[in-house]
């Protein structure tokens, strides 16, 4: 891994983009009896989901969208490159606002990561979630994922241990009133270099039902909410995530929506 390179320590660190496309390949899979075939990944960044999704059949096409050149070329370097010829005629970066990108209708628009925390009212995230609905096939599905819990209202800092760096979240503010949250990525390697901050987020902690009803406002049928199971032996979260009704009050947690058109 070349050192200081932020951007590959996200996707090692935070990212897993397999069991997302897992994920997506199932739910679609048993909401509408077949498979889907077109990826609209917003918030790309690197566009690893994308570079996942060609690489799983002849059949497939995606789009990512984000605003950002420098990560978007970063990621033509590092991740399309890596795609066959074939491979790389179906995928296609578009440098545009996710509220008003132009790309054909697809099966399944993926917002990870949290990245549509960035839109901090009612209105601006409504308008968000109304232009993905237009975006989708008749039967096509939003897929995205939430944090929470007692812990996510706090200021912390959080490392865990990589491949050669260690990986630190930390939350550095928190407004009650507004819910406005400041969190930064750090990156330190084994040798003592450090990326501080290596990635900075100014965002608004929605909660669940926030999200849901704003889903609804915007058009989608069905908003289900695919909470993650528990690991029999250690008590922590075992990857597997389902369809549920009511989660369970954990201090910190992660789930994947899944709207319907």
């Amino acid at each position: 891994m070349p050192q200081l390179d932020k951007h590959l320590m996200y996707e090692r660190a935070v990212q897993c983009v397999a069991a997302d496309i897992d994920f997506v390949d199932r739910v679609f899979a048993e909401q509408n009896q077949r498979q889907p075939h077109t990826l609209r990944e917003d918030f790309c960044g690197t566009a690893a989901a994308c570079c996942e999704w060609v690489r799983r059949g002849v059949h497939r096409r995606a789009w990512g969208i984000d605003l950002d050149a420098e990560v978007l070329a970063w990621g033509r370097k590092h991740n399309i490159s890596r795609l066959t010829p074939s491979q790389q005629k179906k995928l296609q970066l578009v440098q545009e606002d996710v509220c008003y990108a132009r790309v054909p209708a697809v099966d399944v628009v993926l917002a990870m990561n949290f990245s549509y925390y960035l839109f901090k009212t009612r209105d601006r995230l409504r308008s968000y979630f109304t232009s993905v609905r237009q975006s989708l096939t008749a039967d096509g599905l939003f897929v995205l994922d939430a944090f929470g819990g007692s812990e996510a209202f706090q200021t912390l800092n959080e490392s865990r241990k990589c491949d050669g760096f260690t990986y630190v979240w930390e939350q550095a503010e928190f407004d009650p009133i507004t819910h406005d949250v400041l969190c930064h990525i750090h990156f330190e390697t084994e040798n003592g270099q450090k990326v501080s901050p290596a990635f900075t987020y100014d965002w608004r902690l929605w909660t669940l039902p926030e999200i849901r009803e704003l889903l609804g406002e915007a058009g989608f049928t069905q908003v289900a909410v695919y909470w993650e199971g528990v690991d029999r032996e250690t008590g922590q979260g075992n990857g597997v995530y389902e369809l549920a009704e009511k989660g369970s009050a954990d201090p910190a947690w992660i789930a994947y929506l899944v709207a319907k058109v």
